[in-house]
């Protein structure tokens, strides 16, 4: 069969380490010797979902006050150090997690750790760099946000489609909210949530196991454990009509996205939807002749764009997208009606068992080649780990996706893909500024993730 011989391409079984310290913090190792080089990751089990109103946006400018020194490391000091040890560094921070990175040659991998360690329990939070790093941010928001119709359009979406659940608020944060933020916010931010008991260390290359793990407990093992906020459950409730959300802003053409309340992966062995939902996002996107690009551009041309996208691994709840382009003269009630058409076509008519598996071997295939990085490969384990999951069970879902049927992913389409669980968001364009070109924004508005 065309999909399981996908299996052959995985890379050997390689020595995995998983054991945690006596305060908490756990530590991962995967061993790969393809190249003299290591990347180490360690991750904060706390995103923007863990915000309150008032703070939205307090994880990400954290994460950028995590570069401003310590006693020992001044500001700027930590990347010039990884700089000149030949590696590289950055951070991002997401709606479950906040992750720091370097990459480096093998054998300058406790340099970073011993720097992991030193910021993770003696930040110093400066008043007069805050204030600098506030308007920082508030530039990037500006330039990434305010500046850019698509992105208002996808957090409009995002604030729609939940309606009690974090996710519906913006990573970077809302204006107000960062407009308004105090010293004390991320102080609180960093005593809440920077201890070794809700963090994870995940380094996968050329290293020896054992090694790492002594690193790690003699720079991180001292670091006390303190007790974490309760973290009550956060469930959204079940959609009970379709939602419409409409963004008008300069842009030179309009878009459409719907979205769908869908389960997030947790029982890997077990969850069966999760992974039809993801076959199902490869039979409607994914290669030129999807049934979207094939249906709405090729053949039809009403539009220039189209995408579907599903992302189930995480804390919180998932989403279904499909979104589009329309091609000039086009109106997006006709493009919103044909993706729903082509929905509908899937559910009546089903899909044939060539177009299956040509598809299963397509997701099967962009799952195996990012084994090929080893930074994939720690984002993998840490991904999954965040979001609650036994990170050895990964290789049960090749089996799982290989093993999903035509008719799981048209009963998936039916059941979740349905008008009373959509939220629609358009944007419609306002004619752009005229007059000369704006005057380029300093690159300080420039997240530390590039």
């Amino acid at each position: 069969m065309l999909t399981l011989g996908l299996f052959a391409w995985l890379p050997a079984q390689a020595e995995l380490l998983d054991r945690m310290l006596d305060n908490g913090m756990r530590v991962i190792v995967k061993t790969d010797r393809r190249a003299p080089v290591v990347v180490s990751q360690l991750w904060y089990r706390a995103g923007s979902m863990d915000e309150r109103y008032g703070v939205t946006g307090v994880a990400h400018v954290l994460e950028h006050m995590m570069f401003k020194g310590t006693r020992d490391v001044p500001a700027g000091e930590f990347s010039r150090r990884i700089a000149a040890a030949g590696g590289r560094e950055n951070a991002f921070t997401s709606r479950d997690h906040t992750v720091y990175f370097q990459t480096l040659q093998r054998d300058r991998l406790e340099l970073a750790l011993r720097l992991e360690a030193d910021r993770m329990a003696n930040l110093l939070l400066d008043a007069d760099e805050f204030a600098r790093e506030i308007n920082v941010v508030i530039e990037e928001r500006r330039l990434r946000t305010e500046d850019n119709p698509q992105a208002r359009l996808y957090e409009a979406l995002m604030a729609t489609a939940y309606v009690t659940h974090p996710y519906r608020h913006p990573v970077i944060g809302w204006m107000d909210d960062l407009q308004n933020m105090r010293l004390e916010d991320a102080r609180e931010w960093y005593e809440q949530w920077y201890a070794p008991n809700n963090a994870v260390l995940v380094v996968a290359g050329d290293v020896d196991a054992g090694q790492v793990y002594a690193w790690a407990r003699q720079y991180f093992g001292d670091i006390p454990a303190r007790p974490l906020p309760v973290r009550k459950p956060l469930n959204e409730p079940e959609q009970a009509g379709a939602k419409r959300v409409t963004v008008r802003a300069p842009a030179e053409l309009p878009l459409v996205a719907l979205a769908w309340q869908a389960p997030r992966l947790r029982d890997p062995e077990r969850d069966d939807d999760v992974h039809a939902l993801e076959i199902l996002a490869g039979v409607l996107d994914g290669h030129a002749s999807a049934r979207l690009n094939q249906a709405l551009v090729r053949e039809r041309a009403i539009a220039t764009q189209v995408g579907a996208g599903y992302g189930g691994i995480g804390r919180g709840p998932g989403l279904f997208i499909i979104d589009a382009t329309p091609a000039r003269g086009i109106e997006v009630a006709e493009v919103e009606a044909a993706l729903k058409a082509e929905v509908a076509r899937l559910v009546r008519d089903g899909i044939g068992e060539a177009e299956l598996a040509r598809v299963k071997a397509q997701v099967l295939a962009s799952q195996v080649f990012q084994q090929d990085s080893l930074f994939s490969q720690a984002m993998r384990i840490g991904s999954w780990v965040s979001a609650g999951l036994d990170h050895t069970l990964q290789d049960t879902r090749y089996a799982r996706l290989a093993a999903v049927t035509a008719e799981q992913v048209r009963d998936v389409a039916a059941r979740y893909l349905v008008d009373d669980r959509v939220t629609v968001a358009v944007l419609e364009p306002l004619p752009l500024p005229q007059g000369p070109p704006a005057r380029p924004r300093s690159p300080s508005g420039v997240d530390h993730v590039r």
